[in-house]
């Protein structure tokens, strides 16, 4: 593609900006003496909302617990627990004002087994789903109850597509290790609508237990007998790339290059089973019957995704370009719930595997898209970053991080593209990419394409005009 193609303008904007339009920095130092400030005051020392249930998180970008590649527009909770024999559990909630919101339920390696997203749960009598095409998204009637039970869902159950039409009111949480065994379910929020605190406005979801006599023990009464506080019995690779596999990977890659597995132009590749990921580095071919969406950490099965390995040895500056699917747009509070070709997507800039933070992301409501239906993203550090890579240029900017992957390599970084919930309508969503090496035929105008410039470069060939009023 000509580089004219690549880095001509387009509309986009960068989340996570002050007014000046400079990225908006983390200080570890300052974050873990606020910590114990607000520790000290009898408060806790990571913010967000919490339960004894939802124990865990929210994960998100920093501040929150930033792990296993949060969607910086996001909230995630887990819940780890062990519903006793013979009882039986629920999960009461209300629907959230955002985009997307599901209860996914994974394995001790963190592979998702069930994914129920929002429009597939049935709502209380008398409630609303907001999230059904047409919804009042401002129900204030928006009840749902969820049953949680420990056996194995359909295995040709669809991941990742819209199932227009379908309900459930069960999601399958079955249990894994030793002892009684241990379950567990993360609890995600996608682009909450604006000012509106991390659930949504709703408050985290509530679980109510009957035990094997009869007995209902509902929200921080259900905690001791479902056991939230036990420890976590996980494979040690499920939140991140074990160090030593991770250089292991990289002295695989080096190789192959001194910039391996990156490449100019970059190539893309699906998140499939974890020995997929580890090709992305070794070059070893791939398995025919590769699953998607288990190889990464805590995937949402709603979501399918193509990365790309950056390196600064190849330009400080890398520009993404591709056309934009459309969504919905709710993050003012729109009344109805509207549709397009994904329910959402984004690009997150993102540590290495064995690090597994987010940078930053940007998230298609607030990526304006030019006239030609395209948009323009820059990727680079701070310190690289060109003057025009800014809202009012019309360009949107991520992050790479100062220490690159956060292991070691200054020089790399992960970038990643989510889509959510494609349509049967839409042929070009990552959800519908046949074999490896197809992406970019099957998405056609949607695969990002880019290349790599200097600062001066960018600035050179996209001119920024503003007009004066």
């Amino acid at each position: 593609m000509q580089l004219k193609q690549i880095i001509r303008s387009a509309a986009a904007v960068a989340v996570l900006v002050t007014s000046s339009g400079q990225a908006m920095a983390w200080d570890q130092a300052k974050a873990v003496n606020d910590g114990i400030k607000a520790a000290t005051a009898g408060k806790d020392p990571i913010p967000g909302p919490r339960s004894c249930f939802w124990a865990r998180g929210p994960a998100s970008a920093d501040p929150y617990i930033n792990i296993a590649y949060p969607d910086a527009a996001t909230f995630y909770w887990a819940a780890v627990f062990t519903v006793p024999e013979g009882a039986k559990l629920s999960i009461d909630g209300q629907y959230p004002h955002s985009r997307y919101m599901s209860l996914i339920s994974y394995d001790e390696a963190g592979r998702p087994i069930e994914s129920v997203a929002d429009y597939l749960i049935k709502p209380k009598a008398g409630s609303t789903n907001p999230f059904l095409t047409g919804a009042d998204r401002n129900s204030r009637a928006r009840g749902y109850s969820l049953k949680v039970v420990d056996s194995t869902p359909d295995l040709t159950q669809k991941t990742g597509m819209n199932l227009v039409g379908e309900t459930r009111d069960t999601l399958h949480a079955p249990k894994y290790g030793k002892g009684p065994g241990q379950q567990t379910i993360l609890y995600r929020i996608y682009a909450g609508d604006r000012g509106l605190d991390e659930t949504g406005g709703v408050g985290l979801p509530v679980p109510v237990l009957t035990l094997a006599d009869g007995k209902v023990l509902k929200g921080a009464d259900a905690c001791p007998a479902l056991r939230t506080r036990q420890p976590l019995q996980l494979d040690p690779a499920a939140m991140a790339v074990p160090m030593e596999k991770y250089q292991e990977l990289l002295k695989a890659a080096a190789k192959r290059g001194p910039a391996a597995p990156a490449t100019n132009p970059p190539a893309w590749y699906q998140q499939l089973d974890r020995e997929a990921l580890y090709a992305i580095y070794t070059g070893e071919p791939l398995q025919a019957d590769a699953r998607r969406s288990e190889g990464g950490f805590y995937p949402n099965l709603d979501n399918q995704y193509i990365r790309t390995i950056l390196n600064r040895k190849l330009g400080k500056v890398f520009v993404v370009r591709g056309k934009a699917p459309t969504t919905p747009r709710t993050l003012a509070g729109e009344a109805k719930m509207g549709e397009g070709d994904l329910r959402y997507w984004s690009f997150c800039s993102n540590q290495g595997f064995a690090n597994t933070r987010v940078n930053d992301c940007v998230q298609d409501e607030n990526i304006p898209v030019g006239p030609d239906g395209f948009y323009t993203i820059v990727v680079s550090r701070a310190a690289d970053r060109p003057r025009n890579a800014i809202a009012q240029c019309g360009i949107a900017w991520l992050p790479m991080a100062d220490d690159g992957d956060g292991a070691g390599d200054d020089d790399v970084t992960v970038l990643q593209l989510r889509h959510m919930l494609g349509t049967g309508n839409f042929k070009h969503a990552v959800q519908n990419v046949g074999k490896p090496g197809d992406e970019a035929k099957d998405m056609g105008e949607y695969y990002p394409r880019g290349r790599y410039l200097s600062t001066s470069a960018f600035e050179t060939a996209v001119p920024c005009q503003i007009e004066k009023r």
